[in-house]
């Protein structure tokens, strides 16, 4: 081949890039997440093959989707904080402190005080543990936004107190159960779920909502005079999302059947939980003032503080919200568990901030998603599925965690620096060294 051709075939390669291009920024999609999916089904199917096809059952999906919630709650708050340019390392203590607390109203404070077997004692224990998860929060983002103290150094030293109150209130490590039997149907279960028909309900209202969704936005932009999708992938999108629904439903909920009742289990309530918190979340993040302005503190704190924004208050309401999703993940996960135990949200902080940074939130303020962060919940939680299947010892765990954690920050450095070779050998790099530790860590 002569350099005429050769010249040739490089504009040949170029246009058809330059083309690809110009179709993903038609199509508007968040490359990011897109990346997150294409992981998720490379780990989930590598997963499969390991595991001699016990990682893509209903069973499995089932329990990972009820595992992920907890997680997940949390990491839908922890974006907003990340944005902000802060950090919350105390939300595994908090959890562990709420949940208690919880677990006591419902164990010991009503039952002393009017008997047991009183059907508003559920209602009473989320009532508490909200209001002082709220209460929690809000001390922290003061002394964080009024008193100038680092969010790192405030988090941390909750991350301690909150911790050394359970063992005060624990009495050395008691356990408080059973707790009431309302409230353990938060957690999930055979009977802490939707059953087969109210499961498909769900599903076509989810549908419905994907496709409403696509529609009232793509009428918003031709409202204000703005650039649309091509009809054919909004079209695309919504068969896209609506398939991926069904499925989900078909596979994960009613697929698996009870070993009870030997009916299908349906969708987890904490699944369910976890949906709505997330589409509230996103709602806040996207069309409320509140989210509009932590962005704009993430993106720039002076410009922000200048604009006319409380840039205080706003970052106090961040923490205030973080506490009242650590009181729900709390609820979630004593009721999973029908009691509360001292270590209860341990190595939680960990999970919830690697399920942020995975989901494309960036450390350095103003970028994250809601729904990038519960995509990288499932990841992280779909990691230690997998390697549980596969008997990996709990340290060899851990350090694959830990590796996943810093190659998502190695990526998203390098791809805010535009340097996208980096960034691929950091996501090389990453997958070499976590399928090292997971070979050498099978027992």
């Amino acid at each position: 081949m002569n350099d005429s051709q050769t010249s040739e075939q490089h504009a040949n390669d170029s246009g058809v890039l330059n083309r690809f291009r110009a179709f993903i920024a038609s199509t508007e999609i968040d490359t990011r997440f897109a990346g997150m999916v294409i992981a998720l089904v490379v780990i989930w199917t590598a997963f499969h093959i390991l595991s001699g096809g016990d990682f893509l059952t209903s069973r499995n999906l089932w329990n990972l989707s009820v595992q992920s919630a907890s997680i997940a709650v949390m990491a839908t708050g922890m974006v907003l904080i990340i944005v902000s340019r802060n950090i919350d390392l105390s939300v595994g203590s908090l959890l562990g402190f709420l949940g208690y607390v919880m677990a006591m109203v419902q164990t010991r404070w009503i039952p002393d005080a009017f008997g047991f077997e009183h059907w508003y004692i559920w209602i009473v224990a989320l009532i508490v543990g909200i209001a002082l998860g709220a209460a929690l929060g809000a001390v922290q983002g003061s002394i964080i936004a009024y008193g100038g103290v680092p969010a790192f150094i405030v988090t941390l030293g909750g991350f301690l107190v909150w911790r050394g109150l359970i063992f005060r209130m624990g009495e050395q490590g008691q356990t408080l159960s059973p707790l009431d039997g309302t409230f353990q149907l938060i957690g999930g279960g055979p009977k802490g779920s939707l059953g087969e028909w109210r499961s498909w309900v769900l599903g076509l209202l989810g549908c419905i909502g994907a496709i409403a969704s696509i529609y009232f936005n793509r009428k918003r932009r031709r409202k204000y005079d703005l650039a649309v999708r091509p009809l054919p992938i909004d079209i695309g999108l919504a068969v896209f999302g609506c398939v991926v629904i069904i499925l989900g439903i078909a596979l994960i909920a009613v697929g698996y059947e009870s070993p009870i009742t030997g009916a299908p289990t349906g969708v987890a309530y904490p699944v369910v939980i976890l949906i709505a918190i997330t589409i509230g979340m996103v709602y806040l993040s996207r069309r409320r003032r509140f989210g509009r302005y932590v962005y704009a503190i993430g993106g720039n704190p002076e410009a922000a503080e200048l604009g006319g924004i409380n840039t205080r208050r706003t970052v106090m309401g961040t923490f205030v919200l973080m506490g009242v999703l650590c009181a729900v993940s709390a609820a979630i996960q004593t009721a999973r568990l029908n009691s509360a135990v001292t270590n209860l949200g341990v190595q939680n902080e960990l999970d919830v901030i690697s399920a942020a940074v995975i989901g494309g939130t960036s450390f350095a303020g103003g970028i994250g998603t809601i729904s990038g962060a519960v995509l990288g919940a499932v990841i992280m939680q779909s990691l230690r599925s997998g390697m549980v299947l596969l008997r990996i010892d709990s340290p060899s765990q851990d350090i694959v965690v830990g590796v996943v954690l810093v190659s998502a920050v190695a990526i998203d450095a390098a791809l805010r620096q535009g340097k996208r070779r980096t960034a691929g050998i950091a996501l090389a790099v990453g997958l070499v060294v976590a399928a090292l530790i997971i070979q050498t860590g099978r027992q």
